[in-house]
């Protein structure tokens, strides 16, 4: 059990890559992941999940097939599983996701930008 106050500020001077998710807390089989988002992502879905995208700096936008949304800080978003969308941001953006441990951050379409699973921060 995390017994400490986890302080988003600090944990996202811990790292600056881009699209690579870093835990920072579970609840149940859920983690709290924190991502740095910069440019262009790939067109992916969770098929079995839905996906919570919450702006704590910056701004981003996230693309569907029908529209484009776009989210500032202090917004929050659900992206219902099995639903291709593609996030992108023309400035660094900071991002606390919520989803299932285990999800792979490109879904099954795979690529460059998949990021390795379970990296604490």
């Amino acid at each position: 059990m995390q017994n400490d106050v986890i302080n988003l500020a600090d944990k996202l001077t811990k790292f600056s890559e881009h699209w690579s998710p870093r835990v920072i807390a579970e609840m149940n089989d859920y983690q709290f992941k924190l991502v740095k988002i910069q440019g262009d992502f790939v067109w992916h879905d969770h098929k079995d999940t839905d996906e919570v995208f919450f702006v704590v700096q910056g701004t981003m936008s996230i693309a569907f097939e029908d529209r484009t949304i776009e989210l500032s800080a202090g917004e929050m978003f659900v992206v219902p599983k099995g639903v291709q969308h593609k996030p992108f941001a023309a400035e660094e953006c900071h991002l606390l996701l919520v989803e299932p441990r285990g999800v792979v951050n490109t879904g099954e379409s795979g690529g460059a930008l998949t990021a390795d699973n379970d990296v604490w921060v």
